[in-house]
């Protein structure tokens, strides 16, 4: 896939390189053509899908447990489980061979990009993660919509959140600084572990922004007494790593 996406990058690259979308929303940035697939899970209500998981569950049991008791217990659980759900219209063997089909059609949809924007000049805003830097040197952060990504809440969809090469000498202060970036987009997917606040965190983006332009924004909106702490905290991280990068020099 990311063979295939960069070919193509490469192919046409140079027909689009100086063409401009201009300003971008965060909805722009996803196909939409590819969020329309077969769910079966997603009319089951969440009592229904508790009662799924818990027959999976059951069934993984009972494949592998040799004690007699055990079986005939499991049996008649996962035999009643099964006639409640069977009531509701829902076929739960079927249900549960299908989750593995289902998996990979919303991995294909987070996953899937607006072609229209590849190798588009845009400007795009959001809230910056610091990251390592590539392995030519240049600087890289993460551009997602949301304060608060990959650390107090999980991480977005890959097809909204955009890697991000800063192509100039624009640095980040802190984490989640408001910024406004302008640069060529790619549809370039990439996934890497970077360490946000006390842990790692894999970051999964279906874009790569060549930025040129920086405009850093003000922050708006309350944030918690916790949620400054942490942002006092990265802070403070930065400017060491900063000082460090000087005292070697």
């Amino acid at each position: 896939m990311l063979k295939l996406v960069s070919l193509s990058v490469l192919l046409f690259g140079a027909t689009v390189a100086h063409a401009e979308r201009g300003m971008l929303d965060w909805a722009d940035l996803i196909d939409e053509a590819a969020q329309s697939y077969e769910d079966p899970y997603r009319d089951l209500s969440a009592e229904q899908l508790t009662a799924l998981i818990e027959v999976a569950t059951m069934q993984s049991q009972l494949a592998e447990t040799s004690d007699d008791d055990q079986r005939s217990e499991l049996d008649q659980r996962l035999s009643d489980a099964k006639t409640a759900l069977s009531k509701d219209g829902i076929d739960a063997d079927w249900l549960i061979s299908q989750r593995w089909v289902v998996a990979e059609r919303r991995r294909n949809a987070a996953w899937a990009g607006d072609a229209d924007v590849d190798g588009q000049i845009v400007t795009l805003g959001g809230y910056v993660i610091p990251a390592p830097a590539d392995q030519d040197g240049v600087a890289t952060v993460y551009l997602v919509p949301e304060r608060g990504m990959c650390s107090h809440v999980p991480p977005p969809p890959p097809n909204q959140m955009v890697r991000v090469r800063l192509n100039s000498d624009w640095r980040p202060q802190t984490i989640y600084e408001p910024v406004r970036l302008t640069g060529q987009m790619a549809v370039v997917p990439t996934e890497r572990e970077v360490v946000v606040v006390d842990g790692p965190v894999r970051m999964q983006a279906a874009f790569t922004m060549e930025a040129t332009n920086v405009e850093p924004l003000a922050f708006s909106g309350a944030m918690s007494a916790g949620g400054r702490a942490w942002v006092e905290k990265m802070t403070q991280q930065l400017q060491s790593a900063k000082e460090d990068d000087l005292n070697e020099d």
